[in-house]
């Protein structure tokens, strides 16, 4: 599916369930590290490291995580679920 495609509601549906799955995975695994980093944590300095940790997550989540349609096929997949993806739009399409 390129940008430019129109994507039909139970696409949309779909997607939608996978995007948020695979974002809320994200977050447990940032919000579970985060606390064990905060849980260690005793000098100022480790506080801020903390902090800094979470900033990069945070930069690091925004940009895999885009809802937009026209990034969503690449959000937070590796090349070869993109290329299982298209495979099985492709084989949809002929069908």
């Amino acid at each position: 599916m390129t940008a430019g495609e129109k994507w039909s509601p139970s696409e949309k549906k779909v997607a939608r369930t996978a995007y948020d799955a695979a974002l809320k995975v994200a977050l447990d695994k940032t919000l579970a590290e985060l606390k064990s980093r905060a849980h260690v944590a005793a000098t100022p300095s480790e506080i801020w490291d903390v902090e800094d940790f979470l900033r990069q997550q945070r930069r690091k989540i925004d940009q895999m995580f885009d809802y937009r349609y026209s990034q969503l096929i690449q959000v937070g997949l590796s090349e070869d679920k993109r290329q299982t993806i298209r495979k099985y739009a492709s084989w949809n399409r002929e069908g």
